[in-house]
């Protein structure tokens, strides 16, 4: 037999001879009738996990990591309140049940079970994956086993306290939630999970409200890994900013009551704690994972002895809330019907094509109140002089500041993060004065740490905010990018469009700068950004670009819940003059706030048919330099402006290139896994005209006199026009 059946065999052959384990005799507040309901939770938990095994044996069912062994999690919802926020580990089906019995009209068993078949039907995901979820619980559905929904549940905890301060339009937590977010024992040494609970300390630190229980379920193991014993309480017992808490998981009444303590800190204090919950793990990791190959069979064994089933049934019969024949019965009864259900779960219908699957990578649009924008004299009052520089030619950083501040005004649920954003004003002083302007609640200063910066502005996303996160550098994010793409970007597509991130993420990024940064500075990749389904990446060319474009982004976000990357060219920042020193030609003035460009919609300067050069950023910049000796020799020539790196804005760019003979594609991304590998293959699907391309090489970027080398420049545009012109007549 397997250990499943093992663990089976022994509860109801030690209930039957009522042969429990030691353990402490019930105290503290839990009822005779709370610990026998949740009890039938326990039962249901273990009676889902048996069925898994079944269904995938049969071939219906897709999903066997279980919860079995952690089913004293149930008295953990308990303590909590069904509006509070949870974040859960994926062994937490205890606690999920649990808090359905907290909600009527809930139908845990049939949810689960179509979860398991990977059923269309399922109410979270849509058949999409198991994940545990239900929008009518509070759970975001999470998928990660690794920890990585830590810092957004910290920036929800944030997000709680920042709307009883400034409420948005689109909150959706109780001004006196807690968040919850629990994990595994594995997972807490996790760098993500690290860095969770240092900014959970920093802000605490600094008596920033932030009402989170984090919730470690201790088993010892990390699917063969031994977390070493003591391990856990040694490192979290005494953090700074962090209060701890410690229970036997295996003892509901322990667990509920000092899950109530924790909870009843979080919520009075405004205090993160960390709430440490001793487990076991029964069956192993998953089905296909046998215990015994890695583990001594007398070890496997004595993990078992201590089902805490068996603990719950010795509780309730020393409670005198239910004798042991009568909880092997609500066991058997419950196994019974847990069968029964599955035979009708397996019968439903689950997604069959592309369509179905992909339908919810983008989320659905949400009804916004209309905005008239600030008055006149708000306005004049929050730009001061700079309010008379508007009709003056601007470079481009400081147009982004302005378009900052107009969005800023105009929508009140706006808020930026992120390091040096607020006091210094940014590196690039692109946020200069916005702290002054609309102070530290919405321009928030954070700690060194991309992926907590990222889950502050997720966090802040799921409670009604409109997060603009900045990341210094574009070199930075990739510490931290599956903040975007395993949680901010996958979070609508598992919860059919329930949940949702909307957000503007800011970075500076690529090439050019000539004084400052190798390639920690200047990074020309963003292959990573391209490659998450349903995020929207921008890049502007030029500052009245930047502001019409970043006016779209928000909205994007704001109306379409869409997660939105502005990706702003480091080197264009300063940039005045186009040819030569002094002529301004690279500067622009302040458009009018009703201005935007459209989603998708590209750039087209001149009307030449000899060549379309197509290009983003810096390549703009370059391409234009270039236009001019090439037009000196009679190649008539026009620039496309993508601005929409992904989704490429294909229909917009066949039509900008048509009419024109020959197309040139100036990339300053890198050779391989650049977006003109998409591009040569797009215009190669679509038109008929000789192609060619320019690109940077498969480098990184050096300091110094070198900082171009690696990358297009105006001469290599230029040769490449002619050689084109050359290859095509």
């Amino acid at each position: 037999m397997d250990r499943a059946a093992i663990v089976h065999d022994n509860f109801l052959r030690r209930v039957a001879a009522r042969d429990f384990p030691e353990g402490s005799a019930p105290a503290g507040p839990l009822s005779g009738h709370q610990a026998v309901a949740l009890y039938r939770v326990q039962c249901l938990s273990r009676a889902l996990d048996r069925q898994s095994r079944a269904m995938q044996k049969a071939g219906q069912g897709f999903y066997t990591i279980g919860s079995s062994g952690h089913e004293g999690m149930a008295a953990v919802a308990a303590a909590l309140r069904s509006t509070d926020p949870a974040f859960l580990h994926y062994r937490d089906a205890a606690f999920q049940i649990a808090r359905a019995d907290q909600v009527p009209g809930q139908s845990p068993t049939w949810d689960i079970l179509l979860s398991f078949a990977s059923s269309s039907e399922d109410p979270i995901s849509g058949g999409r994956h198991k994940v545990l979820g239900s929008k009518a619980l509070c759970i975001p559905p999470q998928t990660s086993t690794i920890a990585s929904h830590l810092p957004k549940a910290v920036g929800a905890a944030y997000a709680v306290a920042a709307a009883r301060r400034h409420r948005p339009e689109h909150a959706d937590m109780p001004e006196d939630a807690i968040v919850y977010c629990s994990f595994g024992d594995a997972s807490a040494n996790h760098s993500t999970a690290q860095g969770a609970f240092n900014t959970a300390q920093w802000t605490s630190f600094q008596s920033v409200p932030l009402p989170l229980l984090f919730c470690c379920e201790d088993n010892g193991i990390g699917i063969s890994t031994k977390t070493p014993k003591g391990w856990i309480a040694a490192t979290f017992a005494n953090r700074p900013g962090l209060k701890y808490f410690s229970c036997d998981g295996l003892d509901l009444f322990d667990t509920y009551r000092v899950a109530q303590q924790a909870a009843d800190y979080v919520r009075s204090r405004r205090k993160p704690a960390f709430l440490h919950v001793r487990t076991v793990r029964l069956y192993g990791h998953a089905g296909a994972d046998m215990p015994t190959t890695y583990m001594p069979k007398a070890e496997v064994e004595a993990e078992e002895a201590n089902d805490p089933l068996l603990h719950s049934v010795r509780l309730l019969d020393q409670f005198g809330a239910m004798s042991p024949e009568q909880a092997l019965s609500v066991y058997n009864d419950t196994c019974a019907r847990v069968a029964r259900v599955a035979e009708q779960a397996i019968t439903r219908p689950r997604l069959q094509n592309a369509k179905e699957v992909m339908a919810s990578l983008i989320p659905p649009a949400r009804s916004c109140a209309p905005t008239n924008g600030p008055t006149p004299e708000r306005r004049a009052e929050v730009f001061g002089g700079d309010l008379k520089a508007h009709s003056e030619p601007q470079i481009m950083s400081r147009l982004i500041n302005w378009a900052l501040t107009d969005l800023m005004l105009e929508h009140g649920e706006i808020v930026m993060m992120g390091e040096d954003v607020g006091r210094k004003g940014g590196v690039y002083g692109v946020t200069q004065k916005l702290q002054t302007r609309f102070g530290p609640d919405r321009m928030i200063d954070t700690l060194l740490d991309e992926q907590s910066i990222l889950g502050l502005a997720i966090g802040m996303a799921q409670n009604g905010f409109t997060p603009m996160p900045e990341i210094q550098f574009l070199a930075y994010l990739h510490n931290a990018e599956d903040q975007l793409r395993g949680e901010a970007a996958t979070l609508p597509f598992f919860s059919n469009g329930q949940y949702t991130n909307p957000m503007v993420v800011r970075i500076a990024g690529l090439g050019y700068q000539k004084g400052f940064g190798g390639h920690f500075h200047n990074d020309n990749s963003v292959a990573v950004l391209r490659d998450i389904p349903g995020l929207i990446l921008a890049c502007p060319s030029n500052g009245a670009d930047a502001a019409r474009m970043l006016r779209e982004c928000v909205r994007l976000a704001r109306e379409e819940q869409r997660l939105v990357v502005f990706l702003e060219p480091i080197a264009l920042y300063p940039m005045r003059d186009l040819h030569e020193a002094g002529d301004g030609g690279w500067m622009q003035t302040y458009p009018d706030p009703s201005e935007k460009i459209g989603f998708g919609e590209v750039g087209v300067d001149g009307e030449g048919n000899d060549l379309a050069i197509v290009t983003f950023g810096n390549g703009v910049y370059l391409s234009h330099q270039a236009r001019t000796a090439l037009q000196a020799d009679g190649i008539k020539t026009r620039i496309i402006d993508m601005r929409w790196l992904s989704p490429l804005p294909k229909a917009a760019l066949t039509q900008a290139v048509t009419g024109a003979k020959r197309i040139l594609i100036v990339d300053e991304t890198r050779h391989h896994g650049g977006v003109a590998e998409a591009l040569m293959a797009h215009f190669h699907e679509t038109c008929d005209v000789p192609l060619a391309r320019v690109t940077a090489e498969d480098s990184f970027i050096a300091t110094g006199p070198a900082y171009a080398a690696t990358m297009p420049s105006k001469d290599s545009i230029e040769a490449a026009a002619r050689s084109l012109m050359e290859a095509g007549t």
